[in-house]
């Protein structure tokens, strides 16, 4: 499950483009610095996959607060399986919620809801007690397959 730092740096350059640069490139007619948005997507990488757990997680909100803003982040399934999803979902959870259903659960561990069931029935995670499985337990999953 581990993330590889070059693939992090290319999904990071991929949304910033699509969400910040393309539409500035639209409305302003400004050509996209793609250089300086690589080194910096390269600087996140390195500090989200580093040892700082803070310096992670403090990027991991900035990030997310720039590329998707709203009131309530709520990422598809599927975005989990992503380096940066993968990535959040091992340093920061799933930001704002203390539980997800067994299906969001299976996809932030890559496994099927069966093995969600499974983990919870053996005690490898919790159920929280409105339903599903506590995104706590989710970390504390990831973090003991590293």
């Amino acid at each position: 499950m581990p993330v590889s730092h070059a693939a992090l740096v290319e999904q990071l350059v991929a949304v910033v483009r699509q969400r910040l640069l393309d539409p500035l490139e639209i409305l302003l007619g400004i050509d996209q610095p793609t250089d300086r948005v690589r080194a910096a997507a390269e600087e996140w990488a390195a500090r989200l996959l580093g040892a700082d757990q803070a310096a992670a997680v403090g990027c991991v909100a900035r990030l997310i607060a720039a590329l998707y803003p709203g009131d309530h982040f709520a990422p598809p399934a599927g975005w989990w399986g992503t380096p940066f999803g993968r990535v959040v979902a091992l340093r920061a959870g799933y930001p704002g919620v203390d539980h997800v259903s067994y299906s969001v659960a299976g996809a932030m561990l890559g496994v099927t809801r069966q093995g969600v069931h499974d983990l919870v029935t053996r005690g490898k995670l919790d159920r929280h007690p409105d339903g599903g499985v506590t995104t706590e337990s989710i970390g504390n999953r990831m973090r003991s397959l590293l």
